[in-house]
């Protein structure tokens, strides 16, 4: 069944207009592409970023900068004038869903979700029979046989290990030594931080007393934090990416002369929801009902698990009654179509999206709690298909 949608996308402005990922060479993936032909690794599925092609990429030492959270929109919108913009080459698309579990695992393992097999926060493994938050690497419902190793349930291969050069990752000290980083830093080496400042200092080290060829990939998650709690264009996010535009500037300033591309990009854009665009699941005990597990994925593309003999009653309800908030897909769709990326699909990918899925309009959510589980509000979401989420920029700046 192809498209379950019950009525055209509203005609709403540019923060709610629907953008595709361009995974025929404007995504994030295909950015990914351009830095392996750099480093001589061409056997790639995905073409390089039409913005960066190879030949782009000739210094010794190339960065790349994660700011979890920078859209595009937010970016040009809220520092226009600083240093980031002023190196501003192109706009691309992250992949889908537009959420950090999913874009982070392609700039670590060079591949589109469609190969990944990661789907968002919220994800169903069947063969453990359990829900997993995947990044904190926590169960969320079943099971708690989370125990088998991350590397050995996702069996990635980090991009790292394709790569002829000397390999670093530069991460928080918290998330430095989790488990899902730990599953795809392969043969990197790992150098924790504890501030911004340090952060720039840890690469800027790394550009000026490393020999040969060196891959730095960096990870920066509080623009994303604060803009989750206080909204995408609150004082707290504002001010905060004011402070990264200036550490950029300087750490531009330090690195001069080392032979070294530095490409800033990010994994998801944002857009602030709205509570009375809230659907809330426990105010639909009809729809509830039919399904055989939690919602998973994200609040704005949720994957739906049905019973066997409920599908119809689903879809019925969905018709009716979200029919102003959502568009309802076939999740098996969703691969034919490319939503995920080109290619083979992962081999469990069918089973991690459930029977259907609901993208989210507008600036819509849709949420569940389950029992116990502590309730919190989230003035900024992603992971669905605008252009303020979807859309993330391209910086390249040489020093």
């Amino acid at each position: 069944m192809p498209d379950l949608a019950y009525g055209a996308l509203n005609s709403t402005p540019e923060c709610n207009r629907t953008v595709r990922p361009d995974y025929g060479g404007g995504s994030i993936v295909n950015l990914m592409a351009s830095i392996e032909h750099t480093f001589d690794c061409e056997d790639h599925l995905y073409p390089p970023l039409r913005s960066l092609p190879p030949g782009c990429l000739t210094n010794r030492n190339v960065v790349l900068l994660v700011i979890d959270g920078l859209g595009h929109h937010s970016l040009i919108t809220h520092c226009g004038k600083g240093a980031l913009a002023q190196h501003l080459k192109d706009r691309m698309t992250s992949v889908f869903p537009a959420t950090t579990a999913t874009a982070i695992t392609t700039f670590l393992t060079g591949t589109a979700p469609q190969q990944h097999g990661v789907t968002g926060w919220f994800m169903y493994f069947r063969e453990l029979g359990t829900v997993l938050a995947i990044l904190p690497y926590q169960p969320r419902h079943g099971s708690a046989a989370a125990t088998l190793p991350a590397d050995v349930l996702l069996a990635h291969v980090p991009v790292f290990n394709r790569l002829r050069a000397r390999c670093h990752v530069v991460l928080p000290h918290r998330i430095a030594h989790s488990e899902f980083n730990t599953a795809h830093q392969g043969e990197a080496r790992v150098h924790p931080y504890a501030s911004l400042g340090q952060m720039f200092r840890s690469v800027a080290e790394i550009v000026r007393t490393q020999g040969g060829r060196n891959y730095v990939y960096a990870y920066w998650p509080e623009l994303d934090r604060l803009s989750h709690e206080h909204g995408v264009a609150s004082r707290e996010a504002v001010t905060h990416l004011a402070r990264i535009d200036a550490a950029f500037g300087n750490f531009l300033a330090a690195i001069g002369g080392t032979s070294a591309t530095v490409i800033v990009t990010a994994d998801h854009g944002f857009i602030d929801a709205r509570p009375d665009q809230t659907i809330r699941l426990e105010a639909h005990p009809e729809l509830a009902r039919t399904l055989s597990l939690p919602l998973c994925g994200e609040r704005r593309a949720a994957y739906c698990y049905l019973h066997a003999n409920q599908r119809a009653q689903f879809v019925e309800y969905c018709a009716a009654h979200l029919e102003d908030y959502a568009d309802l897909k076939d999740s098996d769709y969703l691969i034919e179509s490319g939503y995920f990326g080109l290619g083979p699909p992962h081999a469990r990918l069918h089973e991690r999206i459930g029977d259907c899925t609901l993208i989210m309009k507008d600036d819509c959510i849709i949420e569940q709690w389950l029992a116990g589980e502590p309730r919190y509000v989230q003035a900024g979401v992603h992971g669905g298909m605008s252009a303020h989420e979807m859309y993330v920029p391209l910086i390249v700046a040489e020093a």
